[in-house]
């Protein structure tokens, strides 16, 4: 059964463990993040949905402007940086879990969208050694690529990750890609194909950076602010 959850429609894709710092000024998303403060800090969290096409700003999109897969988003920092009242907030929020979007609830009642979302379990789509070599073979790939890059470390704290799920999102977060790219391996049903088709463009992309010596620009590797 779908379940309501507050949603807030970007031009990024939110991945699982990935921060994402938002600058909240916009009216109806400051009304939804009052409604999250007046919740048990538990209880704080939306959905990050990637828009198909279009501005952040605007208009409210609909459904059909919508991608069918996104992320909760749990809040873990509210700051009022030009002092309480001034309709202005700065969120730190990290990726959950991934939901899918059932629909919008129409008599919802809020400035914000609110969605009607099932949450969408992860599959390991491999037994245990066989998933097991996947992530050894995606994370030597990963560290060559961020090698190629001019980049020693994994960015993350104690190295890479054991857990192939969560190898899967670090990297899907880590790499140069484009929205219906990131969004295309969201979508992907299980950690087994997320792995293989991460691989795959790892290596891709470590070609073309050995052919064409030229490197993305370093500054794309990381997350800037958010503004609604």
């Amino acid at each position: 059964m779908s379940e309501r959850l507050p949603l807030f429609p970007l031009r990024t894709v939110l991945v699982p463990g990935l921060v994402l710092p938002l600058t909240i000024f916009e009216p109806r998303y400051v009304a939804l993040v009052e409604h999250l403060l007046s919740l048990p800090e538990e209880q704080r969290a939306f959905g990050v949905v990637a828009l198909r096409h279009g501005r952040d700003a605007g208009s409210q999109p609909g459904a059909v402007d919508l991608h069918a897969i996104g992320c909760t988003a749990v809040v873990r920092d509210v700051s009022e940086p030009d002092g309480p009242g001034d309709g202005r907030y700065e969120l730190i929020t990290s990726g959950a879990v991934r939901f899918r979007l059932d629909g919008l609830d129409e008599n919802a009642g809020t400035p914000y969208l609110t969605g009607l979302v099932s949450p969408v379990p992860e599959q390991s789509g491999a037994d245990p050694d066989h998933l097991a070599d996947l992530a050894t073979s995606t994370a030597a790939a990963w560290t060559a690529y961020r090698v190629q890059l001019g980049i020693s470390t994994t960015g993350v704290p104690g190295g890479v990750p054991e857990d192939p799920a969560v190898l899967s999102y670090l990297v899907m977060a880590g790499m140069v890609l484009d929205l219906p790219e990131r969004q295309r391996l969201l979508e992907l049903p299980d950690t087994a194909t997320r792995l293989r088709e991460e691989r795959a463009i790892l290596r891709r992309e470590q070609i073309l950076i050995s052919e064409l010596r030229s490197l993305p620009a370093q500054e794309l590797l990381d997350d800037p602010p958010v503004y609604n």
